[in-house]
């Protein structure tokens, strides 16, 4: 791909520093001299276990992307699980950290976890892969469930993907695109996650036959983007006898994108209008005015059933009994969404550890050795053996390539084809 960074897909696995087994083995020693049943806490009952430590870390209060309900939605989820048992009997503790939207927070992120000896950072969104992974990497503390916005997150082999992050969005809503839209114009952050987007963009409209799109670069922190939409409109509406389409995917700051595109709309002719789910979703329709706002008719592409799915019942439950009214969480949103299926796969891993001590390294060993995790259909199920991920080059570790065609309707964010869609072939070839 045009100015991608290429990176190893071979990584070997961080050795167990001999310090900590050495320590290991010193407990065992000690224990088997003084007790016979060294599972036993000083002053709990003999079924207790020990507590689960993880991480979750994103970026809040910044003048850009945002993702609040990502930590927020981890803390009512150990909540819900201390409350019926924990994790195979052990409680979960989860440790919360604001990345600020920098490489350096993102860096210090990760070295916390490390201090704290967390055994996963587990639901979590940062731009900045290299700052946080290096850490994680050398520590050996696996990575599962990211928001799948870096490339790192698709190489690494500390990470645990559950979806098909950036590539399969904007190679998918290149494809849903290429149906009815002749000329199309991309607006997208101007940075290095930002500077993948018009490859995967192309490789879905050239999978639908057609050319390739306007790449406009925007800064991700603007508090207005009229230029951005004059030039994506003049590329759009340039031949009013065929369909054009203006797509943006800014995160947070899409809506002051297509707040600028309303403005500037009636100079044009018509276009249409999409984007993909974390930078539009139904609590955002609903604040733009529904049916009579400016998403009304837009296509949106997604990783998820759309919000409204049973399926997400037991989410939604979890939130009203445990999360206690916090505001930061709202189900609708793909990172708050994203987070309840990375917790998904930590229970079942840690519960398929059974008795045995939970550990990165025990983590990693069961994640490797073909665990199965099903998610009540919100996914297809997820395992992340060698011959469970797709060919891609760039992206090595993606397990799963699906997404959902969406579209605003009646103010609704409803389904625009029935099932997934799967990306495989579009991000192998691209």
């Amino acid at each position: 791909m045009t100015g991608r960074r290429r990176m190893s897909t071979t990584h070997p696995a961080p050795p167990r520093p001999a310090k900590a087994v050495l320590l290991a083995a010193g407990a065992v020693t000690a224990c088997a001299s003084v007790l016979a049943a060294c599972g036993v806490l000083p002053g709990a009952t003999g079924g207790s276990r020990e507590t689960v430590t993880v991480m979750t870390m994103a970026p809040e209060k910044t003048e850009a992307t945002n993702k609040p309900g990502m930590p927020a939605m981890a803390q009512a989820y150990a909540r819900w699980v201390n409350a019926n048992g924990g994790l195979g009997g052990r409680q979960l503790k989860v440790i919360t950290c604001n990345d600020h939207n920098d490489t350096v927070g993102a860096g210090e992120c990760a070295q916390r976890a490390v201090d704290e000896q967390v055994v996963a950072v587990v639901g979590s969104y940062s731009q900045y892969g290299r700052s946080f992974l290096a850490p994680l990497e050398g520590a050996g503390i696996p990575y599962i469930g990211g928001y799948g916005v870096t490339d790192e997150e698709f190489t690494s082999p500390l990470s645990y993907p559950v979806n098909g992050g950036q590539p399969a969005l904007m190679a998918g809503l290149g494809r849903q695109l290429a149906k009815t839209c002749s000329r199309v114009s991309l607006v997208r952050p101007d940075t290095i996650a930002g500077d993948e987007l018009p490859d995967l963009f192309n490789a879905g409209l050239a999978a639908g036959g057609r050319g390739e799109s306007l790449d406009i670069r925007a800064v991700e922190d603007a508090t207005d983007y009229t230029p951005q939409a004059r030039r994506a409109l003049e590329r759009a509406s340039a031949d009013p006898a065929t369909k054009g389409c203006v797509t943006a995917a800014l995160g947070d700051r899409t809506d002051t994108f297509f707040d600028s595109f309303r403005r500037t709309r009636d100079e044009y002719p018509a276009v249409r209008i999409a984007s993909v789910l974390g930078s539009v979703d139904q609590s955002l329709v609903d604040r733009t005015g529904g049916r009579s706002g400016v998403y009304e008719g837009a296509s949106v592409t997604g990783w998820y059933p759309v919000s409204s799915d049973r399926r997400w019942d037991t989410m939604r439950k979890v939130i009203n009994e445990h999360a206690f009214g916090d505001n930061r969480i709202d189900p609708t949103d793909a990172g708050v969404q994203t987070t309840w299926i990375a917790y998904t796969v930590l229970k079942k891993a840690v519960e398929s550890l059974g008795d045995g001590e939970v550990t990165a390294q025990s983590l990693r060993d069961e994640l490797d050795d073909g665990l199965k995790v099903t998610t009540g259909g919100l996914t297809p199920k997820l395992s992340w053996r060698f011959e469970d991920m797709i060919a891609a080059r760039d992206f090595p570790r993606l397990v799963n390539a699906y997404v959902t065609f969406q579209k605003v309707r009646d103010g609704r964010v409803v389904s625009e084809q029935r099932g997934f869609v799967d990306m495989r072939k579009t991000l192998e070839n691209e």
